[in-house]
């Protein structure tokens, strides 16, 4: 996967994508708390292309430049927890969140699998999950995009899609992928395929109908400088490729 004269890998393409979310986002909490590609994402984008965005150390300090993943920086601001939960209610958040089961309308599910009375499998809990779709703009990472995670119907709505009245969905990027709901009933879409996966790949580990385009372009690469920000800034101890299924 080229970027400009250096080679990537899905990771970074990941990451890229992953910072993509942001764009025009502006003056907001960018949180990315669903693992390490999405936030190397959103302190990506915030070097480059949103200086505007607001980024954490991961806890109440608002760091003066994008820092690495698992570090401390000089910190420009603090935002403790009443104040956070100001900018979430007030849609001042754009947030990452991760799913163990997410439909074709981006419900999704991090609480239970199986019937709830008697489930399969206790997961986390629904958490912050309602509040953050309806009131927030709000994204999925899934790094490993199987029939499993994508399927028709969730087992529990944790988080509500658009079909329930959320407040934007706005993309997922998994390990194959770039989808979205950008169609007229808010169904989600293929958007782009990452360098080396084919469409059919993504249909056959997606336990639902997508909607596909008719072209269906190639997930953009980092550029030159992206990867040396990844690489020298942000993940220098490479954490970024243990969470990315190749």
């Amino acid at each position: 996967m080229a970027g400009g004269g250096r080679v990537s890998t899905r990771a970074e393409v990941c990451a890229v994508a992953c910072a993509e979310l942001f764009r025009g986002d502006g003056e907001i909490v960018a949180a990315a708390v669903s693992g390490t590609v999405p936030m190397i994402g959103s302190r990506l984008a915030r070097a480059t292309f949103e200086p505007g965005l607001l980024t954490t150390d991961g806890g109440p300090a608002l760091t003066a430049e994008p820092v690495p993943v698992g570090a401390s920086g000089e910190v420009e601001g603090w935002l403790p927890f009443r104040d956070h939960l100001w900018l979430v209610l007030n849609g001042r958040r754009h947030v990452v969140l991760g799913a163990s089961q997410i439909d074709g309308y981006g419900n999704s599910n991090i609480s239970c699998i199986g019937d709830w009375e008697r489930p399969k499998s206790q997961l986390l809990g629904a958490r912050g999950a309602p509040g953050n779709t309806r009131v927030n703009t709000t994204s999925y990472w899934i790094p490993r995009h199987s029939p499993r995670v994508f399927t028709e119907k969730v087992d529990f709505v944790s988080g509500i899609g658009w079909d329930r009245g959320a407040y934007e969905i706005r993309a997922v990027v998994t390990n194959l992928a770039v989808l979205d709901f950008a169609t007229p009933d808010h169904r989600m879409r293929l958007r782009s395929v990452h360098p080396g996966v084919s469409v059919d790949e993504v249909t056959a580990a997606t336990g639902f109908e997508l909607v596909i385009p008719d072209e269906v372009p190639e997930t953009r690469s980092p550029t030159d400088e992206e990867l040396r920000i990844i690489r020298d800034v942000l993940d220098p101890r490479g954490l970024r490729d243990r969470e990315v299924a190749p």
